[in-house]
C-alpha cells in the first residue's frame, strides 16, 4: 500500500499517459478469471490528486532505479 508505480497504458478519461507515476491506495483480488487490480491516486507535481483510477495489475508496474523523473503539462 502507498508504493509508487508507473502506469503503462495511457488513461486517457484522465488525460494521464503510460509512464505517469499514481500511489497504490487499495487492492482488488478479482474473482476467478479476472486479473486482480489497484486502486491509484494520481497527483500533480505541487501533491494535488488529480484522478483516482482502477486498473488491472498488468496495467501498472514498479519503479525501477535507471529511471528518472520528469513533468508534463496534464493533457486536457
Amino acid at each position: 500500500m502507498f508504493s509508487r508505480v508507473v502506469l503503462k497504458t495511457d488513461v486517457l478519461e484522465h488525460g494521464l499517459r503510460r509512464g505517469d507515476l499514481a500511489t497504490i491506495v487499495d487492492f482488488h483480488p478479482g474473482v476467478p478469471g479476472q486479473e486482480p487490480g489497484y486502486s491509484l491516486e494520481v497527483f500533480n507535481a505541487v501533491g494535488d490528486t488529480v484522478a483516482v483510477i482502477a486498473l488491472g495489475e498488468s496495467k501498472i508496474e514498479e519503479l525501477r532505479e535507471d529511471e528518472i523523473l520528469c513533468a508534463r503539462v496534464l493533457a486536457a
